[in-house]
Parts: structure tokens; sequence; C-alpha cells
């Protein structure tokens, strides 16, 4: 069988000083074939990108080959010189990041970036790689690539940057991509766009690739095969379609029934237990602790990686067809609290800008004319207990609302209100004490957020001390409480940040808001970065504290499968204005606004068959157009100049509120 990769029982350690290497991959063999895009998936921690980056020779600093090898056509990447490995990297295999606004030199214009991979890596004349740059950019499907070509990496948006990195992979003309998580914090319409250029580029130019992602729905979207990984071992290998439709291996069962489902309102349980300590011994299954099927032999007796009767290959010591299809875990509850009655907060004709008048402006107070409104007319009441979902398109003005609620974005226009009268118009600095307290927001990033020079004891205790007065030994206690509340055990609260998984921090952040007794948590897109059996035990903590201290959440996301397990409402926002509001049943169903219908089509299902697509491109305006409806550039079913000139009106249909110019019975038509 041709190949392009082949990973010959690979084992990586990382090194401990004078002690044995700590295994990090245990004897991985696999295979990429020409012209197909092979899916790592597993959870945080489980060796994927190891994998990845092993194919191309390389190991992060602090991990050493232990045996095994991987072959590019051939070639052993670990047994060649720098040289000839640096003729490769780039050229012959390269490699897409996940962050592609971090990869990319921010001082460097995208021209410049791409050119020096052609000086590199091709034998094109200079005069030539100026048009060689412009057509790459072409291929990745950026509008104006001669702009584009001349713009700096923080002009752009995500998903420009990302098709920018594809570009600069592309100029040397590689036969494989490795690609790390290239859709990750992407909002849902980019991140088809990309995933359908990902394909196109596959069967255009033969290229092969090794998708690596915790999102099964992108993974489903893209893969000919999928390789499952648990604690640096394969447990399965097959087709997608085989993977995906009728998962064999117990953990591959519990992945999928991690992820919410757009056509159920309910929170998916999260896999029990966690992956075992890469210290850890492997005498035994080393799922064996979280398996609801586990038998004497898993717990004495490390299963082989065998081939089944259907041609995948399965690391477990029992036939499929012992099991109960259906995933090892059901689903819990929706969130919910007793009384959604009386008012917490509430939004009045809110307006926020970033623009700031010059100084002469501000002085004589005319304000600035020119000035473009990031959020304008937004009206909101939030209940107690309630959970309000904010959903749109990166540039929505989503997390921009958040900021100014608390305290960090001033409003121009509009009221903000909680429910004892207190205005939340001020900043945060010169709000009360107790205002503080009751509003605390839960980041999208903990490594931005957590201090990492200080320990989880004091980033707990803090709040515990400005909020109660306590003491440092009840402060400690109760941030010990905080962490068991979050299943995490007391002995973090002498570590640092950077000795947590990205799970760990984003519990960690969450203990520290729940610390200060909120009235009203914001979360912003908290479960974003984290793999599906993270988000759902994430979920499972929000919504088990939401019922024990009855919060309310303002709970911002682009995940609609997400929100539709999480929200009680639902906002639809584009470029800041509201699309659509009402009950999260409502919203769901048809009619929908148009822009909520494009959204609702690029949701991604874990289903290969499933086919999802957009019809709307997802380039996204800078600034809403100055008159008429703010979706008017992009809408697939725009009624005429009407749209261009007016306002959109609001009208009831289903239970919610709709803006939209298309007749409420009509809509109802075009979506049923």
């Amino acid at each position: 069988m041709d190949r392009l990769i082949h990973l010959d029982d690979l084992s990586v350690g990382a090194r401990t000083g004078g002690a044995a290497p700590i295994q990090v991959l245990r004897g991985i063999t696999l295979d990429v074939r020409p012209n197909e895009v092979l899916g790592l998936v597993g959870e945080s921690g489980s060796g994927k990108s190891t994998v990845a980056l092993s194919m191309m020779g390389y190991l992060d600093q602090g991990l050493e080959l232990l045996g095994g090898d991987a072959i590019f056509d051939d070639t052993s990447m670990f047994d060649i010189t720098r040289t000839e490995l640096e003729a490769l990297r780039g050229g012959e295999i390269c490699l897409v990041p996940q962050n592609a606004g971090q990869s990319l030199t921010p001082t460097m214009t995208i021209g410049r970036q791409i050119e020096e991979s052609l000086m590199l890596h091709t034998d094109l004349p200079p005069a030539d790689r100026k048009t060689a740059v412009t057509d790459l950019l072409a291929q990745v499907r950026l509008s104006s690539p001669g702009q584009i070509r001349d713009r700096h990496p923080h002009e752009l948006s995500g998903g420009q940057q990302q098709r920018c990195a594809i570009a600069m992979a592309l100029a040397g003309r590689p036969r494989v991509l490795l690609l790390d998580e290239p859709t990750t914090g992407l909002d849902v319409t980019t991140q088809v766009h990309i995933l359908e250029l990902l394909k196109d580029l596959c069967r255009q130019h033969g290229v092969a690739m090794v998708f690596v992602s915790h999102d099964l729905g992108a993974v489903a979207r893209i893969s000919d095969r999928v390789a499952v990984l648990y604690a640096g071992e394969l447990v399965e290998l097959g087709t997608s379609l085989e993977i995906l439709k009728k998962p064999s291996h117990p953990y591959t069962r519990g992945l999928l029934s991690s992820i919410p489902k757009i056509d159920g309102a309910r929170i998916p349980q999260a896999l029990p237990g966690y992956p075992p300590k890469l210290s850890a011994a492997r005498s035994a299954c080393a799922f064996a602790p979280r398996c609801a099927h586990r038998q004497e032999i898993c717990l004495g007796e490390p299963p082989p990686l065998n081939e089944t009767a259907d041609g995948r290959m399965v690391r477990c010591h029992f036939d499929s067809g012992n099991f109960p299809q259906g995933g090892l875990q059901g689903q819990t509850g929706r969130f919910a609290a007793d009384d959604k009655n009386e008012r917490l907060l509430e939004l009045r004709n809110l307006a926020i800008s970033y623009h700031r008048p010059g100084l002469f402006r501000r002085i004589t107070g005319q304000g600035d004319k020119r000035r473009t409104l990031t959020v304008d007319n937004v009206n909101l009441v939030l209940h107690k207990g309630e959970t309000i979902a904010v959903v749109g398109e990166s540039g929505s003005g989503k997390s921009t609302i958040l900021r100014s609620i608390v305290g960090l974005v001033p409003p121009c226009k509009g009221t903000m209100r909680m429910e004892n009268g207190e205005s939340l118009d001020r900043a945060t600095d010169v709000r009360s004490l107790q205002c503080k307290k009751d509003i605390q927001m839960i980041f999208q990033n903990p490594d931005s957020s957590l201090n990492p020079r200080k320990t989880i004891a004091e980033i707990l205790t803090a709040p515990l001390q400005l909020y109660f007065d306590m003491d440092r030994a009840t402060a400690l206690d109760r941030a010990a409480g905080l962490l068991e509340s979050v299943r995490l055990t007391r002995d973090y609260l002498g570590r640092t940040p950077d000795q947590l998984s990205g799970g760990e921090k984003q519990r960690v952040g969450i203990a520290r808001a729940f610390a200060a007794e909120p009235d009203l948590a914001l979360c912003d897109e908290v479960t974003s970065a984290l793999d599906v059996s993270v988000q759902a035990a994430v979920l499972e903590l929000l919504s088990k504290l939401q019922r024990e201290n009855g919060v309310a959440y303002l709970f911002v996301s682009h995940d609609l499968a997400t929100v539709r397990a999480v929200a009680d409402r639902v906002l639809v926002l584009y470029q800041g204005r509201i699309c659509e509001i009402g009950p999260v049943e409502a919203v769901y169903k048809p009619a929908f606004h148009p822009y909520t219908e494009a959204l609702m089509e690029a949701v991604l299902e874990p289903d290969p068959d499933a086919q999802s697509h957009v019809e709307i491109s997802d380039i996204v305006e800078t600034a809403p157009p100055g008159a008429g409806c703010p979706f008017q550039l992009r809408c697939q079913r725009k009624v005429g100049k009407i749209c261009d000139d007016t306002t959109p009106p609001a009208q009831t249909v289903n239970g919610h509120t709709i803006f939209c110019h298309i007749d409420r019975d009509r809509l109802s038509l075009l979506q049923g």
C-alpha cells in the first residue's frame, strides 16, 4: 500500500533529570496515505500534536525519541542532518498551527512572509515572487488578494489570518500538510469555509493532510480516516464512517456522547474521571478506571491493538459486539433555577463605541459624528437564575456587551441597571464593592486571566479576603471547598497555572468567579478551546452551580449546539445589532432571521453523512452599513431596496422577536 508517512512503533518520552523518562507516546504505528485526510482526535494531553509534529521529525523541548521511527517517503526523519530536515520542512511537509495570529510575524506584511517561503523552498526568480504571492492568496479564496498581500497580520480577521497561514504553507508545494487545531476559536461560518477550502486543496493539489482536532464535527466534515488517541496510545483507527457512525472503543463512544446536539436541549454528561498520569506504569488498560464495561482482565493486563472483522484497529480486550450501542453516558438536564421571574439586570437602548473623539472635541464637548457604534440599540432584561445566550460571528459585539456590563468599556448611550437600582454606566473602579461582587466574569482564555506568578491558593483567596474580609486560614479552607466544587482536589492550592491543563485552568477561573458568590456570571466563550469531554464537564459544572446558587448567566458563544443545551433565551447579534431574541425552543425553529438560518446551516455534526453548507461569505464587514438592515450585504434572502434604506421592523414569529423586512408568514414558508 502506498504511504507518504509511516510511524513505526514510535515511542516518545519526557526527560526528568536523572530518573527514567516519562512516556508521552507509546508504540504508535500509523500511516498517512497520498491524497487522504487523516484525523487525529482525543482529549487534551492524549498526544495528538506530538504525533503530528513527530511526522516532521520535530519534538518539543524536553522530549526525546525512546524507540521506533517516523519515515517520510522512505526517509527517516530522526536519522538525517539538520540541513536535510530544513529542506523537507516547509517544502515537502508543512505545518499550519492552531493560532495563525501568533505564528505570523506582526512586523512583516503578509506578502513579505510568503515571499520568504517561496525563496527558501522554490526556484522561483525574485521578479516572479510578488505575482506568485497574489496567486497563492487567491487560491485560498481571499478577496482582494493584492490588498491582503500588503497588510500586516493585525489588520486581518482570524479567518483571514488562517487562510494566509495556509497560503504560506502551500508556497513550497508540499506533499503533506499538518494542521494543528486550525479551526479552533473560529466562528461557525468561518470554520465551515476553511474546511471546504482545505478539502478542495486536497483534491486539486493532491496534498495529504493530517488534521488534529478535538472538534469531532470538523473531523467528520473533512477526514477520510480517523485515529483516536488516549494517554499516548492509539486506541482506535478506521474510516471516518466506521469511527464516527459505529465506534468500537468505549473511549470513542464516550467522546461522541460528550458532544451537545443541535436538535436536543440537554447537557451531555462528561466522561467520568481523568486520563491517567503519564508517569503511571501500564500494567492494565489505560482507560479501565473510566470505562463502564471494565472486567477483571482490564485491570490486570494491557489490551493489544487488534484488527477487527471490518478492518479497523481497536485496542480493547472485548469485541465491540459485546457493548451496547449509543456511548457510555446519558445526558443531564438543562441549566435550571427555581425562580426566573425576578429581574436582575436591564439594558435599555445600549450603545457602545470603541472610537474616542479627538482632544479638541473632548474639551469642547462636541463629540464626534464620524464614530461608528460597535453595539447599538440593545434592549435586554435578564432575570434571576436565567441563562441568556448571546450568539453571532466574531466581531458581532458579543464580548463587547459583557465588557461594558462588567465596567471595562463605557457605554456611549443608553442605560444598564441592576435590580437594586445601581447603575452600571460607571467604570469598574468607581462602582461599589457590592456591585463588583455581584457581577463576575469568566474569561475565554484562562492563560491570560490567571496570574502566572501566583499560586492557585493566592488566586482564590484574593476575592474571599476582598469581599468577605476573611482571615488567611478561613480563606484557605474556603478556597479548598471551591476547588472541590469544581472537581479539583486540595493539593491544587500549591500549584501555579502553568502546572495545570487547559480544562483545569478553566475550572480555577470558574471557582474564582464563584468565590464572590455573584448574582450574575458573564461567560465569554468559556468552552470554545476545550476538548469535548472537558467541555461537557464544564457545562455540567456551570449547571450544578446555577442550581445550587441561583446565579444568572449571560453566555457568549458561537457554538449553537452548546447554546441549545444551556440557554433559556437566545439573543442573536450581527454587527452589534439585534437580529432576533426569544426562548431557545422558538429561536431554533423556523422561521429564523436569515442570519440565524446561516448560523444554523454552519453547525457541524459529528456525522460524516451530514452535509453542512453556508450560503453567505465568511467576510464580515468592518462596520455596519450607514442605513437599512445591518445584514443586507450578505443576506441570502434580501427583499430589495427596502433592505438598503430602512431599518428592519420588529415582528413576532413563533413566540420570539425578529428584526427583518421579510413578512413573517413568508419567513415561515421560506424556512419551513
